[in-house]
């Protein structure tokens, strides 16, 4: 990447669009204390994990900061599996065409041929790690299907535990490795901005470290790289899927420092999250579209089937189309849920395939061989991030993004079941790769930072669950211009208290960063004007053929956000689904 030309074209924002005005820090102390290292990893989920990993093989000094405990990033709570073409029957090419489907057009394809190709060579090195997936009589691996997916390709592990168990192995691995001088963790640890150095180049990161022995306070962390792999921004909603550290730290540290972001306005939500009535917040549990490809389906409050009329996959099919029926399907019957019917699978069966699923069931009185399940689409997945090329060097030289936190281009407008473990695992590796051949070389030698002197905010955590609220209510699954005009006035309301209430400290920080996040993504939402993939627009009901590509967006040195508009090369679009629907799924010619 050499310039802000080649994400496209400039945009100009319609009238009656008012662009936000960002910070470009954080109010924070300066840094008391300094670590050192070749490169600073942050974040400890399957991404940051194997890049640390595969740095350390080949690097003097690996730094690897995380949020919480190293086994407590969004990795540890993915229940259904990894998706790779490990059956000889299957293919890397039919994983290529359905991750193309799901996407919606705007996959890039070079980044999808990445993920595929590279992604069963580097599930077989997870095995070789002492990853133990599930496995038949005669130790084959076992695969399952999920929503989108054309084939059995799905490997899991202990039933619904596959994030926790690759995130057993990877850690256990560094954990092998911490007596060695030349790797150091640092947990409990939240990155508040990035360092840089005179020339504009990254070269570390200031964090908060909470307690931890002689370190503790902000510090500062400098490098001759960062590698972000800090994870997503489920937060920024009322209800999620993700844990309750997943704010978007990283993503909003990069929007501050300039960094182009691409495709924020795609966000995911997973079709069957548990409903625990009005009114529930926080991290949900998430009933895994695994159990719909093991054979459990969607009925309505009144019992009916809706799904197998609606699309040629029925209930497997990509989660946005899934979603998009669920919310239909309430409105035609006054409902605020349905219903996930597993009981024809069995009580054994159901134990056995997923433990973990069954027992979060039961500790909320629902037994799911007897009963009925309700479920109702909750924020899943950030396909959007900070924008990377296939080594995963962000706009910002010296720094790179792999899994939740970038966008590679791999998932375009919706992100196909279990591509996201394989998407942070394969270009972890391209990233560990990249900047060890320019290490070698002589790039990115030691810089020193410049001191942080822009422009400051901070949003005091009373405020946090009123942008969540905005974010729901005007951002969230269903959209309009109404709707997100009215987020993009509260989010400012909020901005405009903010300088004023706020001390620095974690809580404070993360509001920040929801609310930095919810700007930029709700004014994407609004330039976007159309219903595609996750983005669903009730003003703007069809797919716009003028809106096919991507949609950047970069904060200028004056503070304002600026956007970029790259169409992607067309492809061929045939029509699969009936006249109700409307949808299409789109192929190489």
């Amino acid at each position: 990447m050499k310039d802000v030309s080649d994400f496209g074209a400039p945009y100009a924002v319609p009238t009656g669009i008012t662009a936000p005005h960002l910070p470009q820090r954080l109010v924070a102390p300066p840094p008391g204390w300094v670590a050192t290292a070749d490169v600073i990893v942050v974040g400890s989920g399957i991404a940051g994990l194997t890049a640390a990993l595969k740095l350390r093989e080949r690097v003097d000094r690996v730094l690897l900061v995380t949020k919480t405990v190293l086994s407590e990033g969004s990795t540890e709570w993915a229940q259904g599996g990894i998706a790779a073409a490990l059956d000889p029957e299957d293919s890397p090419e039919a994983h290529f065409s359905d991750t193309l489907v799901a996407g919606v057009g705007l996959c890039d394809e070079d980044a999808v041929r990445a993920l595929v190709e590279e992604g069963p060579a580097r599930v077989r090195e997870l095995i070789s790690l002492g990853t133990q997936f599930d496995t038949d009589d005669a130790g084959g691996i076992k695969l399952t299907r999920e929503g989108g997916h054309g084939a059995d390709r799905i490997a899991h592990a202990g039933g619904d535990a596959t994030g926790a168990e690759i995130s057993r192995a990877l850690i256990a691995q560094l954990r092998a490795v911490m007596t060695d001088p030349g790797i150091e963790v640092i947990e409990h640890a939240l990155v508040v901005d990035l360092l840089t150095d005179g020339g504009g180049r990254v070269c570390g990161v200031t964090l908060h470290v909470i307690g931890e022995g002689e370190i503790s306070g902000i510090g500062a962390g400098h490098a001759r790289a960062v590698v972000l792999a800090s994870g997503g921004l489920g937060q920024i909603y009322s209800a999620t899927t993700n844990p309750s550290v997943a704010t978007g730290d990283g993503m909003a540290m990069c929007l501050r420092a300039g960094a182009v972001m691409g495709d924020l306005e795609f966000v995911q939500f997973h079709p069957t999250v548990l409903w625990l009535g009005p009114g529930a917040s926080g991290q949900q549990p998430l009933i895994s579209e695994a159990v719909r490809g093991e054979g459990a389906f969607l009925v309505d409050v009144r019992g009916e089937r809706f799904m197998p009329a609606l699309h040629p996959q029925g209930d497997l099919a990509p989660r946005d189309v899934v979603s998009r029926a669920i919310v239909t399907r309430m409105a035609q019957t006054g409902a605020d849920h349905v219903y996930l019917d597993c009981r024809h699978l069995g009580a054994a069966f159901l134990q056995q395939r997923f433990p973990g699923i069954v027992a979060s069931l039961r500790e909320h009185g629902i037994d799911p061989a007897v009963d009925l399940v309700p479920v109702a689409p909750a924020q899943h997945y950030a396909s959007g991030g900070v924008r990377t090329d296939l080594h995963g060097r962000t706009s910002l030289p010296g720094l790179y993004a792999c899994g939740e936190v970038s966008c590679t281009g791999v998932h375009g407008a919706n992100r196909l079941a279990s591509n996201s473990l394989l998407e942070g695992l394969v270009f972890a590796h391209r990233i560990a790769d990249d900047l060890v051949a320019r290490l070698a070389a002589g790039e990115l030698a030691p810089t020193t930072p410049t001191s942080q002197d822009g422009e400051a905010d901070a949003c005091d955590a009373a405020h946090r669950p009123h942008i969540q609220a905005a974010m729901t209510s005007g951002s969230g699954a269903v959209r309009s211009a109404d709707s997100l005009a009215a987020t993009a006035d509260e989010l400012d309301r909020h901005a405009d208290l903010a300088p004023t209430e706020a001390q620095p400290g974690p809580r404070t920080w993360e509001t920040t960063n929801l609310l930095h996040l919810g700007q930029a993504l709700t004014f994407c939402a609004r330039l976007r004007e159309e219903t595609r993939g996750g983005h669903v627009r009730s003003d703007f009901p069809d797919r716009s053929p003028g809106w096919r590509g991507h949609l950047h967006t970069r904060r200028e040195p004056d503070g304002t956000l600026a956007a970029w508009f790259a169409p992607v090369p067309t492809q061929a679009v045939v029509v699969t689904a009936d006249a109700q629907t409307a949808e299409h799924k789109e192929h190489r010619p």
